[in-house]
């Protein structure tokens, strides 16, 4: 049986993250969307733009996050990360960055001083990955991912998926999770019709990021984000032109949640007392 699209968000409305990322928020949770995207609580695309060299790095200082794990995909340019849980690095063209707030962490985002002082173009994608009531008070923690670490599967004769979390065609990604997901980016041949399984009773989000095509037999274009039903388990993809879509794929948490700025818990009290222990430098602080 197929899985079907619930909802569609295309990317038109934009704001500024810093100065450095133009982003389109894809999802966001609200009560009525968040029960068909959890465990995945926000998702930022910023579109290839072009930023001219200057010194001075364009992006984001440092500020809070608590209750869940942010994701980063350099799709092109480079990024800098710097957090008070000891973590940081640059991610460059194809590599992703999990950090995982837990009890609290306070971070950086900025384009690498080699990437600023040259310019070019810039694409991201951030992802928001909720944590289970059990773990949201974990500590923190940064895992950064290369892209020759990512297995490469075949899928079909057609297409070929990067895997970057979880089990998919009996590989597995090299960032570990908390919950049940899978995150892999799926490139398709132009003229041609992919199909692939996932679990029944999960929810799945699609982001064209490249090309154009049919799913479902249902027209779908660049810069849109699918949301799919829980009913079903095969994904069948046509493509007009070579495909790049970024797939994501979770176990729904079945918890209440709290979403206030750069907090997502699971009690108003429980945001209160962040938002408390944040002011008291309790998160730390970067130097």
């Amino acid at each position: 049986m197929k899985k079907s699209i619930l909802l569609r968000r295309n990317a038109n409305r934009k704001h500024w993250v810093g100065d450095g990322f133009f982003v389109s928020t894809m999802i966001h949770p609200t009560p009525e969307l968040y029960p068909h995207t959890s465990p995945f609580v926000l998702l930022d695309y910023a579109e290839p733009k072009h930023f001219a060299p200057r010194e001075q790095p364009y992006g984001i200082g440092e500020h809070p996050h608590r209750g869940f794990e942010t994701v980063t995909f350099a799709y092109q340019g480079e990024v800098s990360h710097r957090d008070s849980g000891g973590g940081g690095g640059t991610i460059e063209q194809g590599d992703v960055q999990w950090m995982t707030a837990g009890s609290g962490v306070v971070h950086e985002e900025f384009f690498s001083k080699n990437f600023t002082q040259k310019g070019g173009m810039m694409e991201m994608v951030q992802l928001w990955v909720n944590l289970p009531k059990k773990d949201k008070m974990t500590f923190p923690q940064y895992q950064g991912a290369k892209d020759e670490s990512f297995p490469r599967v075949n899928v079909g004769e057609a297409a070929v998926a990067r895997l970057i979390a979880g089990t998919f065609q009996n590989q597995k990604g090299p960032c570990t999770t908390f919950s049940p997901i899978k995150v892999f980016d799926l490139t398709i041949k132009e003229k041609s019709v992919v199909s692939f399984d996932l679990e029944e009773q999960t929810n799945t989000l699609i982001l064209v990021l490249r090309g154009k095509g049919r799913i479902f037999e249902e027209e779908v274009l660049e810069k849109e984000l699918l949301v799919l039903s829980q009913e079903g388990r095969t994904i069948e993809v046509s493509s007009d032109h070579e495909m790049k879509l970024l797939v994501l794929n979770g176990q729904p948490i079945d918890e209440p949640i709290a979403a206030h700025g750069p907090f997502v818990m699971n009690t108003q009290e429980e945001i209160m007392q962040a938002i408390d222990d944040f002011t008291q430098g309790k998160m730390g602080r970067l130097s």
